[in-house]
């Protein structure tokens, strides 16, 4: 599939994605908002001339955070563009950001939306997170000259196998793009087999790594705890799960209340649209559960707080004795194992994470990781952790350890913008 057949193909389906919007807006409303944006129309006022940040959903714009940080504070007379495709991102980015950054949804990948959209923010610099990779949008950028960045690149096998399959799409796409800034060499050679330039694959490492925790965090969170009269209860999280984990959550929580009747979860789904149907399930299972966006006081006969709320993750991680990372026990390649490894907690996963293979080897590899297949796993690795402070300590002391050994990353990264913005080419 080259790329007008690609385009013409996308155009054949704005029904189906228009029919896709209508049904995710029955589960979350603000899908059916700002439609109009998605296509290049009713854009905002963007002030142009600076740099363009697209960041998908929320854990791309969380990872992105510090790069838009230090690229306000170096280039203040850069006007900062941050583009995402859901709700939760966009709220994420308000939240992170208010007014210090122009924000709009990122039109569909149609070659007319995206010249509309580079028309209105002309761009010096585009900087897209991850694996957003858009052909039109890029190609778009490519006729005008502005470079493109992949930034904090990964690229799993499964994915590489995905876009080889369509080579005359992929390999143009890759030639296009400026800089490749991946996270590991491994993923470098993906991308170079796909098609894309050698002199413009980096390995720059995983910004990830370089994660800044407000110190304050830690006493906030056990001000909390004191406040719940909950210094000495057993309590775990389980974040970022998705459809089919949280029972399995649950079960694992259900077999430690045998053991340790005052034991509390923290359960956070991934998608608030999810919010209601977790908080019906705790019920439905009979477990005595409090909602965080009440801003009620955990009860001692309270077995489950369920983290509805936006932007608190890192907070509530900060609550817990032991972190379950979810997106791992069901095949969705995990989420960020390094946000509660920041914080000093022994770290949980299931075994699906092909989205952070890397990181995954790593803690695992220091000790800082334990995988567990089933409830039963989960919970007896969490009572073991209770039971055993000094095996809990050393995994907090490991994750720690391999946090600061991958630090250097952003700025890695951010020498490479630096000489783009600047007309240095490879």
């Amino acid at each position: 599939m080259n790329r007008t057949l690609y385009t013409l193909l996308l155009h054949l389906a704005l029904p189906l994605i228009a029919l896709r919007l209508a049904l995710r807006a029955r589960k979350a409303a603000a899908y059916s908002r700002r439609i109009r944006e998605r296509f290049s129309f009713a854009l905002p006022p963007l002030q142009p001339g600076g740099i363009w940040v697209h960041a998908v959903s929320v854990g791309e714009s969380i990872a992105a955070a510090p790069m838009i940080r230090a690229l306000q504070a170096r280039h203040p007379e850069l006007p900062i563009t941050v583009t995402c495709m859901t709700p939760t991102g966009s709220e994420r980015i308000q939240a992170l950001f208010g007014d210090s950054v122009q924000h709009c949804y990122l039109p569909y990948d149609l070659p007319w939306a995206a010249a509309r959209f580079l028309e209105r923010a002309r761009p010096r610099l585009a900087v897209v997170m991850e694996t957003e990779l858009w052909p039109n949008h890029i190609h778009q950028c490519a006729r005008r000259g502005i470079p493109v960045v992949l930034a904090n690149a990964r690229l799993s096998e499964r994915s590489a196998r995905g876009y080889a399959r369509f080579g005359k799409l992929t390999s143009p796409m890759l030639a296009e793009l400026s800089l490749i800034a991946v996270q590991t060499r491994t993923e470098a050679e993906r991308f170079l087999i796909l098609g894309a330039r050698h002199e413009c694959v980096e390995v720059t490492g995983s910004i990830k790594f370089d994660l800044h925790i407000d110190p304050h965090l830690a006493q906030r969170a056990a001000d909390l705890r004191r406040q719940w009269q909950a210094e000495l209860r057993p309590l775990w999280i389980a974040a970022s799960t998705h459809a089919g984990e949280d029972e399995i959550v649950l079960a694992a929580h259900r077999q430690l209340l045998e053991q340790r009747p005052d034991a509390l979860l923290l359960l956070v789904p991934r998608h608030p649209e999810r919010f209601d149907a977790v908080y019906e399930l705790c019920q439905r299972q009979g477990l005595s559960t409090r909602r965080r966006s009440s801003g009620e006081t955990v009860q001692a006969a309270d077995q489950v707080l369920l983290g509805d709320t936006m932007g608190e993750l890192l907070f509530l991680y900060a609550l817990a004795d032991v972190a379950f990372v979810g997106g791992s026990l069901v095949a969705n390649g995990g989420h960020n194992l390094l946000e509660p490894a920041a914080l000093g907690k022994p770290v949980l996963s299931g075994p699906h994470l092909f989205n952070f293979l890397e990181i995954a080897a790593q803690l695992r590899e220091a000790g800082a990781l334990g995988e567990v297949r089933s409830a039963s796993d989960l919970a007896g690795e969490v009572e073991a952790l209770w039971r055993e402070p000094d095996r809990s300590e050393r995994m907090r002391h490991a994750g720690l350890q391999v946090l600061k050994a991958n630090q250097g990353a952003l700025e890695r990264l951010l020498a490479e913008l630096k000489r783009l913005l600047e007309g240095r080419r490879p």
